[in-house]
């Protein structure tokens, strides 16, 4: 098929955008979808190596691929504009509930919706990772490595980089030495001036707040910039060492503050490392109001997704040549199928959390345990109806995340 044109390219992807809700399970899901099987833009092989090398990179995965599938339609410019449109919403949407939240209070109206519509998350991402997984796991290899890469994260928390090394090592040493190669399309690759323009832009609005004397902007600018070079496997990754920083070592923002942002972004459109959008704006907020929430908002966003345009330049062109070597398309096969684990582990934390207000630990390890006295009957009782409405009803997950939040805010005033 020939290239989409600029029409239907911001059509496709605004729409994508504006409905990536549920975390990157729910927006891979989507995007293949969208892309690979209503529109046939992409191949079922190219998106799912596209997948493991945008779960190799740092950064968010989901937008990652979205740019990844916009430069192999229309080069660099569409990839910029799959990435402006998969985070431009879901951030407009961030500034909005931060700026409120930091001169309202915790909204406890909108507390309430969200019971509702994180019930509705769970199921569209119980969807998207039984499709995610009938489209990646190969046999029974890849169903022996997503258990395992499940089990490594949920029981014991293995680090996320140590199972994506593990399941591409197996892969190479699976591989036959020689296979049928991929036929590659020669792509043209300018490594050099990318990292070179790329990079510049990066560091530009550090520059200027440096020369500015801008102190606060400058060291926000600087760690969510370490941020963006350390998060692999996306947010929840570096959700630890996040708010270790900005709670108890900057004080930029509450401990309360923290989990209420974590909240917000969960149930936004875009990525769920938006959060460091909302932190940066409570943080901007405190320091000078409205003018500093909205510059430290916007100095978060550049430095948390300039770098991802940068990583999917540089190794967006060599991916096909890669993956046609028999022991590389190996590794990329068996990183995709322990992604399938890694989905399953965000999948089963993210319902305990809203169906159990209190979640310990095994002692030894790090196996999720509920507090079973903390239980909420209401996000179960959502969570079932929810599943009715998508899974028994097949409706679509905005009509069913308006329903339940309208439920949930009629609880809450009960």
């Amino acid at each position: 098929m020939s290239a989409p044109d600029w029409s239907q390219m911001t059509r496709v992807f605004g729409r994508i955008g504006l409905l990536s809700f549920g975390g990157p399970a729910a927006q891979i899901a989507l995007m293949h979808r969208e892309l690979v099987e209503t529109r046939d833009w992409l191949s079922e092989q190219s998106y799912l190596r596209a997948l493991s090398l945008c779960m190799l990179l740092p950064g968010p995965e989901a937008m990652q691929l979205a740019t990844y599938a916009g430069w192999r339609l229309r080069g660099v410019a569409g990839g910029v504009l799959a990435g402006l449109l998969f985070v431009v919403p879901g951030a407009i949407v961030i500034a909005v509930l931060a700026l409120l939240y930091a001169s309202y209070g915790q909204l406890p109206a909108v507390q309430d919706a969200f019971v509702g519509i994180k019930a509705a998350v769970i199921v569209v991402v119980f969807q998207a990772l039984r499709k995610v997984a009938g489209k990646a796991l190969i046999g029974v290899s890849g169903a022996v490595l997503a258990t395992l890469a499940f089990v490594a994260l949920f029981a014991f928390a293995v680090p996320f980089p140590f199972i994506i090394i593990a399941a591409g090592m197996f892969g190479m040493w699976h591989a036959p030495a020689q296979a049928d190669l991929l036929e590659t399309t020669p792509v043209q690759a300018h490594p050099v001036r990318t990292a070179v323009v790329w990079g510049a832009l990066w560091v530009a609005p550090l520059a200027v707040v440096w020369l500015l004397d801008a102190s606060f902007l400058l060291a926000l600018g600087l760690f969510f910039s370490k941020l963006a070079v350390v998060t692999f496997g996306g947010a929840y990754a570096v959700l630890g060492y996040m708010t270790q920083t900005v709670v108890s070592d900057l004080g930029w923002i509450t401990a309360d503050q923290m989990i209420d942002a974590l909240g917000l972004a969960e149930t936004t459109p875009g990525p769920l490392i938006l959060v460091t959008e909302f932190v940066a704006l409570l943080a901007g907020h405190a320091q000078s109001g409205v003018e500093g929430a909205l510059l430290a908002g916007l100095m978060a966003l550049w430095v948390t997704f300039c770098p991802c345009f940068l990583w999917i330049f540089l190794a967006g062109p060599y991916l096909e040549r890669l993956s046609a070597q028999p022991r590389l398309a190996g590794a990329l096969q068996a990183i995709t199928a322990a992604v399938v684990g890694v989905i399953a582990n965000l999948t089963l934390w993210f319902a305990l959390h809203v169906w159990f207000a209190q979640v310990g630990h095994a002692g030894g390890i790090a196996l999720p345990l509920p507090v079973w006295s903390s239980i909420d009957p209401l996000a179960l009782a959502l969570t079932a109806l929810a599943a009715v409405l998508m899974l028994g009803l097949r409706m679509g997950f905005v009509a069913a995340m308006g329903i339940l939040a309208v439920c949930a805010l009629v609880a809450g005033m009960i």
